[in-house]
């Protein structure tokens, strides 16, 4: 298990996670609860860890990609049309805000 993000707190720690989770990446958060008492202790408490090692690299890409918006300038342009109510979507999201319908 390795550490990929130290987050400013709990909620930024689970943006990240879910993020990697929708790209296929196994990540846990580890110390949120501690968070409470950052007046004293180390800043680099709230972390994500993913749990195989072995694509780290390819997680750190798309964390960088993600971080700095090149992921959201990139899909856009992409727009989509829902396959099950026909909403119109743009590229960046990933199922539908009128049905919950994943993107294809």
């Amino acid at each position: 298990m390795k550490q990929i993000h130290v987050a400013k707190h709990a909620t930024e720690a689970h943006l990240v996670k879910g993020f990697l989770e929708s790209h296929g990446i196994e990540a846990v958060v580890r110390g949120e609860f501690l968070t409470s008492g950052w007046g004293e202790l180390p800043t680099d408490l709230c972390a994500v860890w993913i749990a195989d090692d072995e694509q780290y690299q390819r997680a750190d890409r798309l964390l960088v990609d993600f971080l700095s918006g090149k992921l959201a300038r990139d899909a856009a342009g992409n727009s989509w049309a829902c396959a099950r109510c026909g909403e119109r979507l743009e590229g960046q999201f990933t199922a539908c805000w009128k049905c919950g319908t994943p993107r294809p």
